[in-house]
This record gives C-alpha cells, sequence and structure tokens, in this order.
C-alpha cells in the first residue's frame, strides 16, 4: 500500500538516496528543501515525488507550506526529519550566532518537522518517525553547536517513542558516521586522500555511502520494525563500537 512519506533536506546526498528508495517501493514522496532550486536536484528521481520548499526553521511557515500540500492527499504516514548542518568546526572558532543557528537548524527544526505532522499521525491512529541524528552525539568529533544538536535528536526521540506510542506513532533515531556526499567536497580539495586516511577508524576498512542511511531508514519505517521505537541506530561502518588502532597502541599486540 503507498504511504505518504515527507523528507527534510531532500536535495541533498542522503536525502535523494532516501527520496529514490521510498519512490522504489511505490510510495509518494513529499520532498523538502529550503528553495525550489535545490529541488531541482530531484528532477532525475524515477518516481511520484511533490516539491515542497520551505525553511524548516520558520515553524509557521512551515507547518502551513507542508498542510497545503498534503491536502487531500490522507496525511502523512512517515517523516524523515533530514535536514541539517554544521557551521563552526570547533568550540574556539564557535560565537553564540553559530551555535544558535546549530541549534535551530538541527534540533529545532526536527521538532518543527514532526509538529507539522503530528496532528494528522494522531488522527490516523499510526506513523513512522526517522530523525537522522549523528555519530557525533556519542563522540567529540568536531563541530560542537551541530553535535550537541544531536545529541538532543536522541532525548528527543526517546520523549516521542515514550509519549505518542499510544497513538501507534514509532520514533527512532539514525546516527551516521561520515557519509561520501557532495558536501565533503571542499574539504577532499584541501585533502584529496581524505578517505583514505579515515578509512582505518573504521572496523569494516570504508566511510558510510548515502545508500547505507536510506536503506537503515526505510527499514525503520517499515512493518519488519513494527516493535521498534525510541532506539538511536548508529549507522557508522563501525566508528563506535571500537577503536582497533587505539587497542592495537594500548595493548602491544598486532590485532
Amino acid at each position: 500500500m503507498s504511504r505518504l512519506v515527507l523528507v527534510t533536506g531532500a536535495a541533498g546526498g542522503v536525502g535523494s538516496s532516501i527520496v529514490s528508495k521510498f519512490c522504489a517501493l511505490g510510495d509518494t514522496v513529499l520532498a523538502n528543501d529550503v528553495s525550489n532550486q535545490r529541488l531541482k536536484n530531484l528532477d532525475r528521481v524515477d518516481g511520484r515525488v511533490i516539491k515542497v520548499a520551505a525553511d524548516i526553521t520558520d515553524a509557521v511557515g512551515f507547518r502551513k507550506v507542508v498542510t497545503d500540500a498534503v491536502r487531500g492527499l490522507g496525511g502523512v504516514d512517515v517523516v524523515v526529519a533530514n535536514a541539517g548542518g554544521a557551521s563552526a568546526p570547533t568550540l574556539r572558532k564557535t560565537t553564540i550566532d553559530s551555535w544558535r543557528r546549530d541549534v535551530e537548524l538541527n534540533l529545532h527544526g526536527a521538532m518543527y518537522t514532526v509538529e507539522a505532522v503530528r496532528k494528522g499521525m494522531m488522527t490516523k491512529g499510526k506513523g513512522a518517525i526517522i530523525v537522522i541524528s549523528s555519530v557525533n552525539a556519542l563522540l567529540t568529533l568536531g563541530h560542537p553547536g551541530y553535535s550537541a544538536a544531536k545529541a538532543g535528536l536522541i532525548s528527543y526521540v526517546k520523549a516521542l517513542a515514550t509519549e505518542w506510542g499510544k497513538f501507534g506513532i514509532r520514533a527512532n533515531a539514525i546516527l551516521p558516521g561520515t557519509v561520501r556526499t557532495p558536501i565533503w567536497q571542499a574539504r577532499v580539495k584541501k585533502n584529496p586522500v581524505i578517505f583514505e586516511q579515515l578509512r582505518k577508524w573504521y572496523p569494516l576498512g570504508r566511510v558510510v555511502e548515502p545508500e547505507d542511511v536510506a536503506e537503515a531508514v526505510v527499514f525503520l519505517a517499515s512493518d519488519a520494525a513494527k516493535a521498534i521505537t525510541g532506539t538511536a541506530l548508529p549507522v557508522d561502518c563501525g566508528l563506535t563500537a571500537g577503536n582497533l588502532p587505539l587497542a592495537s597502541e594500548l595493548t602491544v599486540e598486532e590485532w
């Protein structure tokens, strides 16, 4: 049965992969990004995509745009709060303004996204909420404002799962590790071998691809995950499982 799926940050590397996966399942996707220009990236997606240009940090404006878009479509079944971004890479470079921007986009923006579809899901008596957090929520890996916001999302998801389970609504978070997306291009220009250097920190010997995150999203949105709610699932090629280079140095052993 076709579902109506709302995906924010839909034009980015991870977002567009998520849109493609749901479309391949026959779902209708409300693809949101901040501008119609960015949403042109989805012209190549094969499936029913309804483009919804709106800023998720404008709670009132975003809700109105989404409400107008879903009118007559029966309400949203799955929401994927994927939009996000980071600014200052270190505490030294973090300002009050950059901290506020990171929290507003990554934490508040996810809450505004869920609020835009909450009443419809409660009325339906079912729904799946997937929030894209980050391994930065668990480890210090730079971008402290972004990381603090992503950590807040884990608590938010647990509250959603606990309070809204009685309405048939499930809520889960996905914590990606380094994902090979176009946003990394600036760093690749600085260091063309950066992905090769990063491999040693990942037990699987590679970084995450956008499709890896999309597959996890589709799973958590499916009936196969009908008993799963309130979780924070790392999709990180083993980054948070352990640190083999450090273990080797600590034990003075060949692992």
